[in-house]
């Protein structure tokens, strides 16, 4: 009844559909595991936003890499800003998604020691080689409160840091990159500077992280698992819809239409006979 499941068409068929379950759960699950990885950030971030504010000292160090657990925390750092030092980040965007590139300047502490600070977004100079203009820095001691973020890198960014750039621009943040070129401490790690407000609003601060939306994950992961469930249904409608073709090719009668005799031509003397001739009065 079922021997046709035997045929190489319907086990190839049977095989694909035995492959295609597992892969279909276990996309299931990794799109699940996204889903619980961006929860658990959302809430890390909404933590540390609302933490109080510290002072960067008692968060990092030089040399020191700053662990996920305190990221997007406040810290405060008072000092002067060495604008001397002072570089561009390439290939930023804004808030609003415009490209250009983020200031990062060196805020030197009273201890000798810097932390990198970017203040903000602005637009990049129209001749990619020379450098933007920058509104300076505020002069004096100023003490400025930011998200401290950790050094970046080309793994965690996607990112390549190139060679050769224009003086005084940089493609990472990479305090001890920074710490060589300034010959001095520099802690680990940098400020995202959210107070206090540049004059003139520029340049333009970075907002905070959004940390309210958890994407589509979710409803990723049920639809993989709802495909997953139709592949063994999809695969008993086949078999039921092939049994029942079969089975009603079986059960039509055979039938070839009956053969005509074939018609032979008369032959004899009768067959000679003209239509003159026939039935004439014999002498």
């Amino acid at each position: 009844m079922y021997r046709f499941l035997l045929s190489r068409q319907w086990v190839i068929l049977t095989l694909v559909s035995l492959v295609l379950i597992p892969v279909m759960v276990e996309l299931g699950y990794w799109q699940l595991h996204r889903h619980e990885r961006r929860v658990a950030q959302n809430e890390l971030i909404a933590d540390n936003l609302a933490a109080r504010p510290v002072p960067v000292t008692e968060l990092t160090s030089p040399g020191h890499t700053v662990p996920r657990a305190d990221y997007w925390r406040h810290a405060t750092a008072t000092g002067t800003y060495d604008t001397a030092h002072e570089v561009v980040v390439r290939r930023r965007t804004d808030n609003d998604e415009r490209v250009g590139v983020h200031v990062l300047t060196p805020l030197v502490l009273a201890d000798g020691r810097a932390v990198l600070v970017n203040r903000g977004w602005v637009p990049a100079a129209a001749d990619q080689t020379a450098y933007p203009a920058v509104p300076p820095a505020p002069k004096g001691e100023v003490t400025v409160t930011g998200r401290l973020m950790a050094d970046e890198t080309t793994d965690a960014s996607g990112i390549k840091d190139l060679s050769g750039l224009p003086p005084r621009q940089i493609m990472l943040i990479d305090s001890e990159q920074q710490a060589r070129s300034l010959g001095r401490p520099v802690l680990g790690g940098y400020l995202q500077q959210t107070a206090p407000e540049p004059a003139g609003g520029t340049p333009e601060l970075i907002a905070d992280p959004d940390h309210d939306s958890i994407g589509a994950h979710m409803a990723y992961a049920v639809q993989w698992w709802l495909f997953a469930a139709g592949v063994p249904v999809g695969w008993v409608v086949l078999v039921r819809r092939e049994k029942r073709d079969r089975s009603a090719a079986a059960a039509e009668p055979a039938t070839e239409p009956a053969a005509q005799p074939a018609t032979e031509p008369a032959t004899g003397p009768a067959a000679e006979e003209t239509p003159a001739t026939a039935g004439a009065p014999t002498s």
